[in-house]
């Protein structure tokens, strides 16, 4: 999917698209019974109808400039060490590099790597495996990352994860990382905002051009089941009472306006615009084909 904003173009890069585990497994409030007034709208897309799984693609967001070309996240890559994920671990054929050469972009052309996050469906293509050793995917790139989601990426290897050792340390030491702020402005176009919650580092990317304006807000929402209740955090968040007020701060600062919410998350086509409804919010999605909220079927009283 290709969208347009002011001189801005974005592409959304799919990786994978599964059915995972039943909703309450992942997101703990979201019981069968607390799931069954938004069954209308969540599923086939969001919920599969057969197995009750959640779907939650993986993507990255090309982002194309007049000044540079940013990949935002990079998705799990491919020989990634993910024992305890099974469907992730040692996979060979994720397509990051070439669904990038079909719209045009090569490894060398991408300027800015920023990952909102360092979990490992979020950096894993930031780098490689080249005759037996990590070495960054993208040699001209300038990668962006905060302190906070440094350290805690760092502290999460001393547990074993491997996104640390594959995906981050080989960057800086190839000399290619750049450590910013969470509020870094990259210019008049890009700038950052701090998300904590999900991670202490999470940030969100704010993109503005021709007076259209969008926000990429990684992993602040997972899925469109949260939107009428981001109180709903998952197992994943780092710190899931943080992580609401983050998640309803930005709902709130998002709904009714004409700013473009992309996630990471979402079903396709993972980007739209958010509307206030009831207590929560709803997503009316680009392309008119999907309505997630109040306004596809009406919430009891």
């Amino acid at each position: 999917m290709t969208v347009m904003l002011g001189d801005i173009r974005l592409d959304r890069i799919e990786e994978s698209s599964d059915i995972g585990d039943v909703p309450h497994l992942d997101f703990p409030d979201a019981t069968p019974e607390a799931l069954t007034p938004y069954l209308g709208w969540l599923q086939p897309a969001a919920i599969d109808p057969v197995t009750g799984g959640t779907i939650m693609p993986i993507h990255a967001w090309l982002v194309r400039t007049p000044r540079c070309t940013i990949l935002l996240d990079t998705c799990v890559g491919n020989h990634k060490t993910h024992p305890s994920l099974p469907s992730f671990h040692q996979q060979t054929h994720y397509r990051l590099l070439d669904d990038l050469a079909a719209l045009g972009v090569c490894a060398s052309d991408i300027d800015i790597v920023l990952c909102s996050h360092l979990h490992y469906d979020h950096a894993g293509w930031n780098t490689r495996l080249e005759n037996g050793l990590w070495v960054p995917t993208f040699p001209c790139a300038r990668y962006l990352f905060c302190q906070e989601e440094l350290d805690a990426a760092e502290a999460a290897a001393q547990q074993g994860d491997s996104v640390w050792r594959e995906s981050v340390s080989p960057v800086l030491e190839a000399g290619q990382g750049e450590v910013v702020a969470m509020d870094h402005e990259l210019d008049d176009m890009i700038r950052l905002e701090p998300t904590p919650g999900h991670t202490p580092g999470h940030v969100a990317t704010h993109l503005v051009s021709g007076g259209e304006r969008a926000i990429m807000v990684g992993d602040l929402i997972h899925s469109p089941l949260q939107l009428p209740h981001p109180e709903w955090s998952p197992v994943w968040d780092h710190d899931p009472v943080m992580a609401a007020a983050t998640r309803r701060r930005i709902l709130e600062l998002l709904a009714d306006t004409g700013t473009l919410m992309l996630t990471q998350h979402f079903p396709a086509p993972s980007a739209g615009h958010v509307y206030s409804a009831r207590t929560g919010f709803g997503c009316r999605y680009l392309g008119g084909g999907m309505v997630h909220g109040e306004e596809a079927v009406g919430w009891p009283c």
